[in-house]
């Protein structure tokens, strides 16, 4: 692929597209597994929030409360450099960025699914008991059918939120688009000077987003239609 872009482009300016393009796929690989071990961790920090035991409902809160608090740039210095280097140990970048883009992605998503959950309405709890259902049954058979629609927008923004953060992974020496972007943005060559570089990777950003905003405005619009 990199012949094919120095034909067109020519050098360096081919080599310099053809690597950033190249290295969108650990921007994406990362972005999914946090998306995806994110959300497991969230669906489970969610299910603790409204089952009805209040301890497990505060030990949750804390979690949200906590994550959600600490900014994601400080939690991959403390997990990638800080406590690392406290221990006297090294930590691969992959690993670092993974736990703290985890941790990050399911305090937020546990309260989009939360926000979804105590979004249907009161008597379909209520209906649940009138049927003798469980908790779980009702929360299975009843609520998240219905939590679901309302859902499945907002935790498509977020997973453009996810993309975005993880450019702040370069920090621990991640190699992902936005490192190789800064390596040749720094580098004394012609053709890759900071107003080249940066421009080009906001539009490799752009087109990583940029459908998945538009397919969560479209369910957005089909959920509040079907309402």
């Amino acid at each position: 692929m990199e012949d094919i872009f120095i034909n067109i482009f020519g050098k360096p300016e081919g080599i310099i597209i053809s690597q950033l393009i190249s290295a969108c796929r650990f921007t994406i690989y990362l972005s999914l597994i946090a998306f995806i071990g994110g959300g497991i961790v969230g669906a489970l920090i969610t299910f603790l929030r409204i089952i009805p035991n209040k301890s497990l409902n505060i030990i949750s809160y804390g979690y949200t409360w906590l994550f959600q608090s600490v900014p994601l740039l400080m939690l991959l210095f403390l997990l990638g450099l800080g406590v690392p280097r406290l221990l006297g140990f090294d930590i691969n970048p992959w690993v670092a960025a993974t736990i703290s883009l985890v941790l990050f992605t399911s305090a937020y998503l546990a309260e989009v699914w939360r926000g979804s959950i105590i979004s249907v309405s009161i008597g379909q709890w209520e209906a649940g008991k009138v049927l003798n259902l469980s908790f779980s049954q009702t929360l299975r058979l009843v609520i998240l059918p219905q939590a679901f629609k309302y859902s499945v927008a907002p935790t498509i923004s977020f997973l453009i939120q996810i993309i975005k953060g993880t450019s702040l992974a370069y920090i621990i020496g991640f190699q992902d688009l936005m490192l190789l972007g800064k390596r040749w943005a720094n580098a004394p060559v012609p053709g890759s000077e900071p107003f080249l570089i940066f421009p080009l990777m906001a539009v490799m950003y752009f087109c990583l987003c940029y459908p998945l905003a538009v397919y969560a405005k479209h369910l957005e619009k089909k959920t509040i239609l079907n309402n």
